[in-house]
C-alpha cells in the first residue's frame, strides 16, 4: 500500500445460507365438495434468506382418470403478486396464495404442488 513492499494478508469468512421457502398451514386437506363446485383456501407463503427479488411459478399436478383421461382440477392465484420482495430491514415479506380445487368428476387423491423461484429451488 502507497508503494509500501510489505504484504498484507486478508482473510474472510462467512455463512452461506440458501434461500427457502416455509407454508403455513404445512399441507392441505380440502373438504369434499359436490361436483363441479369449486373449494378454495389461502396459504402464506413465508419465504427466508432471500437476497434479491424472485418471482414464484407453481406446478399444478394432473390426476389420471380410471378411464385414463387426465384432469387438471387445481388452480392457484397469488393476489397480492408472486415476487418475493426484501424489505428495507432485510426480511422478506409473506406471500398469500389461494389455491383452488373444481372436478366434474369424482376423485380422491393425494399430490404434492411444487413452488419453485427462478433458480429452480
Amino acid at each position: 500500500l502507497n508503494d509500501n513492499p510489505s504484504h498484507y494478508k486478508i482473510t474472510l469468512s462467512g455463512t452461506l445460507k440458501s434461500p427457502k421457502i416455509n407454508f403455513d398451514p404445512p399441507f392441505l386437506m380440502l373438504m369434499p365438495v359436490p361436483l363441479d363446485v369449486k373449494t378454495e383456501t389461502a396459504v402464506s407463503i413465508i419465504p427466508q434468506d432471500y437476497l434479491r427479488q424472485s418471482r414464484i411459478q407453481v406446478e399444478l399436478p394432473e390426476l389420471e382418470l380410471e378411464d385414463s383421461g387426465r384432469i387438471y382440477p387445481f388452480s392457484v392465484q397469488f393476489p397480492e403478486g408472486q415476487d418475493i420482495v426484501l424489505s428495507s430491514d432485510g426480511t422478506n415479506k409473506e406471500l398469500m396464495c389461494h389455491i383452488s380445487f373444481r372436478s366434474s368428476r369424482p376423485v380422491s387423491f393425494l399430490v404434492t404442488m411444487f413452488f419453485i423461484d427462478e433458480e429452480d429451488n
